[in-house]
Protein backbone atom coordinates (compact mmCIF):
# COMPACT_ATOMS: atom_id res chain seq x y z
CA UNK A 1 0.00 0.00 0.00
CA UNK A 2 0.85 3.54 -0.70
CA UNK A 3 0.07 6.98 -1.05
CA UNK A 4 1.24 10.44 -2.52
CA UNK A 5 0.89 13.58 -0.04
CA UNK A 6 1.65 17.22 -0.63
CA UNK A 7 3.30 19.22 2.51
CA UNK A 8 5.63 22.26 2.11
CA UNK A 9 4.68 22.23 -1.37
CA UNK A 10 5.68 19.03 -2.37
CA UNK A 11 4.68 15.97 -3.23
CA UNK A 12 6.03 12.43 -1.99
CA UNK A 13 5.32 9.18 -2.97
CA UNK A 14 4.85 7.16 0.92
CA UNK A 15 4.46 3.45 1.99
CA UNK A 16 4.03 2.17 6.06
CA UNK A 17 7.58 2.11 7.39
CA UNK A 18 9.37 4.90 5.01
CA UNK A 19 11.43 7.34 6.75
CA UNK A 20 11.23 10.70 4.99
CA UNK A 21 12.74 14.30 5.18
CA UNK A 22 10.55 17.14 5.00
CA UNK A 23 10.19 20.54 5.60
CA UNK A 24 10.26 21.34 8.88
CA UNK A 25 7.14 21.20 10.63
CA UNK A 26 6.22 23.05 14.71
CA UNK A 27 6.00 19.84 16.34
CA UNK A 28 8.12 17.94 18.85
CA UNK A 29 10.12 14.85 18.61
CA UNK A 30 7.91 11.80 19.39
CA UNK A 31 4.64 13.96 18.51
CA UNK A 32 2.10 12.13 15.95
CA UNK A 33 1.90 14.24 12.32
CA UNK A 34 -1.03 13.68 10.35
CA UNK A 35 -1.11 14.23 6.58
CA UNK A 36 -4.22 15.55 5.04
CA UNK A 37 -3.70 16.30 1.76
CA UNK A 38 -3.39 13.10 0.57
CA UNK A 39 -3.45 12.92 -3.50
CA UNK A 40 -3.67 9.32 -4.02
CA UNK A 41 -3.77 6.01 -2.34
CA UNK A 42 -3.18 2.55 -4.11
CA UNK A 43 -3.71 -0.96 -2.67
CA UNK A 44 -3.02 -3.47 -5.21
CA UNK A 45 -5.49 -3.00 -7.99
CA UNK A 46 -7.46 -0.56 -5.53
CA UNK A 47 -6.32 3.06 -6.39
CA UNK A 48 -8.00 5.93 -5.54
CA UNK A 49 -7.11 9.33 -6.98
CA UNK A 50 -8.34 12.67 -5.20
CA UNK A 51 -9.93 15.85 -7.18
CA UNK A 52 -7.83 17.65 -5.59
CA UNK A 53 -7.39 15.21 -2.92
CA UNK A 54 -8.81 12.24 -1.73
CA UNK A 55 -12.08 12.50 0.68
CA UNK A 56 -11.29 10.89 4.29
CA UNK A 57 -7.70 10.10 3.29
CA UNK A 58 -5.35 10.65 5.79
CA UNK A 59 -1.51 9.54 6.79
CA UNK A 60 -0.17 9.76 9.44
CA UNK A 61 3.79 10.00 11.11
CA UNK A 62 6.11 9.88 14.13
CA UNK A 63 8.47 12.37 14.04
CA UNK A 64 12.05 11.36 14.55
CA UNK A 65 14.52 14.35 14.29
CA UNK A 66 14.23 18.00 13.76
CA UNK A 67 17.07 19.31 12.39
CA UNK A 68 19.09 21.41 10.15
CA UNK A 69 20.90 20.91 6.61
CA UNK A 70 24.10 21.33 5.10
CA UNK A 71 25.75 24.17 4.46
CA UNK A 72 25.10 25.85 0.60
CA UNK A 73 27.47 28.35 -0.28
CA UNK A 74 26.01 30.85 -2.69
CA UNK A 75 29.16 33.26 -4.24
CA UNK A 76 28.10 36.60 -6.45
CA UNK A 77 30.54 37.43 -8.38
CA UNK A 78 31.35 40.36 -10.86
CA UNK A 79 34.70 40.39 -12.53
CA UNK A 80 36.37 43.95 -12.98
CA UNK A 81 33.91 45.62 -10.96
CA UNK A 82 35.44 44.76 -7.37
CA UNK A 83 32.56 42.97 -6.17
CA UNK A 84 32.10 39.46 -4.50
CA UNK A 85 29.56 38.26 -2.40
CA UNK A 86 29.57 35.39 0.19
CA UNK A 87 26.37 33.88 1.83
CA UNK A 88 25.67 30.74 3.20
CA UNK A 89 22.69 28.79 3.90
CA UNK A 90 21.12 25.44 5.97
CA UNK A 91 17.94 24.29 5.14
CA UNK A 92 15.70 23.46 8.32
CA UNK A 93 14.14 20.03 7.98
CA UNK A 94 11.78 16.59 9.96
CA UNK A 95 12.42 13.35 9.58
CA UNK A 96 8.90 12.13 10.02
CA UNK A 97 8.23 7.70 9.74
CA UNK A 98 5.09 6.99 8.00
CA UNK A 99 3.10 4.78 10.27
CA UNK A 100 -0.54 4.36 8.57
CA UNK A 101 -2.52 5.21 5.70
CA UNK A 102 -6.13 5.61 5.82
CA UNK A 103 -8.34 6.40 2.91
CA UNK A 104 -12.79 5.35 2.62
CA UNK A 105 -12.79 1.82 2.91
CA UNK A 106 -8.46 1.74 2.88
CA UNK A 107 -6.31 1.41 6.06
CA UNK A 108 -2.94 -0.02 6.19
CA UNK A 109 -0.59 0.70 9.73
CA UNK A 110 3.16 -0.14 10.23
CA UNK A 111 4.59 -2.19 13.26
CA UNK A 112 7.37 -2.56 14.55
CA UNK A 113 8.78 -5.89 13.08
CA UNK A 114 10.11 -8.11 16.19
CA UNK A 115 14.00 -8.61 15.90
CA UNK A 116 15.30 -12.15 14.90
CA UNK A 117 16.28 -13.93 16.95
CA UNK A 118 19.13 -17.05 16.48
CA UNK A 119 19.94 -19.81 19.27
CA UNK A 120 24.07 -18.84 18.69
CA UNK A 121 26.33 -20.84 21.30
CA UNK A 122 28.55 -18.58 22.92
CA UNK A 123 32.92 -19.22 21.65
CA UNK A 124 35.02 -18.79 24.46
CA UNK A 125 36.89 -15.44 24.39
CA UNK A 126 40.45 -14.94 23.67
CA UNK A 127 41.64 -14.12 26.88
CA UNK A 128 39.76 -17.42 27.74
CA UNK A 129 42.02 -19.54 25.09
CA UNK A 130 44.95 -17.95 25.98
CA UNK A 131 44.33 -19.09 29.85
CA UNK A 132 43.89 -22.79 28.03
CA UNK A 133 46.98 -22.31 26.24
CA UNK A 134 48.82 -20.80 29.46
CA UNK A 135 47.78 -23.24 31.75
CA UNK A 136 50.59 -25.52 32.91
CA UNK A 137 51.18 -29.18 31.78
CA UNK A 138 50.13 -31.86 34.61
CA UNK A 139 53.74 -33.60 35.15
CA UNK A 140 54.08 -37.06 33.88
CA UNK A 141 56.13 -40.22 34.94
CA UNK A 142 59.59 -40.20 33.98
CA UNK A 143 59.31 -42.69 31.68
CA UNK A 144 56.98 -40.76 29.42
CA UNK A 145 58.46 -37.40 29.74
CA UNK A 146 62.41 -39.15 28.31
CA UNK A 147 61.38 -41.91 26.75
CA UNK A 148 65.33 -41.80 25.61
CA UNK A 149 66.39 -42.25 28.57
CA UNK A 150 64.49 -45.25 29.14
CA UNK A 151 65.65 -47.90 26.41
CA UNK A 152 63.38 -50.38 27.58
CA UNK A 153 60.68 -48.36 27.05
CA UNK A 154 61.52 -48.21 23.18
CA UNK A 155 61.65 -51.36 23.42
CA UNK A 156 58.58 -52.86 24.99
CA UNK A 157 56.35 -50.85 22.62
CA UNK A 158 58.24 -51.87 19.56
CA UNK A 159 60.27 -48.59 18.49
CA UNK A 160 56.68 -46.87 18.04
CA UNK A 161 56.02 -43.35 20.12
CA UNK A 162 52.76 -43.09 21.57
CA UNK A 163 50.79 -39.50 20.51
CA UNK A 164 51.46 -38.56 24.06
CA UNK A 165 55.39 -38.97 23.86
CA UNK A 166 55.12 -37.42 20.68
CA UNK A 167 53.89 -34.52 21.55
CA UNK A 168 56.05 -34.15 24.92
CA UNK A 169 59.12 -34.89 23.01
CA UNK A 170 60.61 -31.67 20.66
CA UNK A 171 61.34 -33.14 16.69
CA UNK A 172 64.62 -31.95 15.89
CA UNK A 173 66.16 -31.45 12.25
CA UNK A 174 69.82 -30.30 11.03
CA UNK A 175 69.48 -27.44 8.23
CA UNK A 176 72.85 -27.07 6.49
CA UNK A 177 73.74 -23.09 6.07
CA UNK A 178 76.12 -21.93 3.95
CA UNK A 179 79.56 -21.44 5.48
CA UNK A 180 78.79 -22.72 9.11
CA UNK A 181 78.38 -25.97 10.88
CA UNK A 182 74.36 -27.53 10.72
CA UNK A 183 71.96 -26.24 13.49
CA UNK A 184 69.93 -28.16 14.96
CA UNK A 185 66.20 -26.54 14.87
CA UNK A 186 63.10 -27.19 16.47
CA UNK A 187 59.66 -26.79 14.78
Amino acid sequence: MYAVIQTGGKQYKVAPGHTLRIDKILTEVGANVDFNNVLMVGNGEDIRIGTPIVDNGKVTATVLEQGRGKKIKIIKFKRRKHHLKRMGHRQHYTDVKITGIMADGIEATWTMPEPKTENVEAAPSESETQNVEAAPVAETSEAQASPASNPTSEAQSGGETTPQEAAQTPETETVPQEGKVAEEKTR
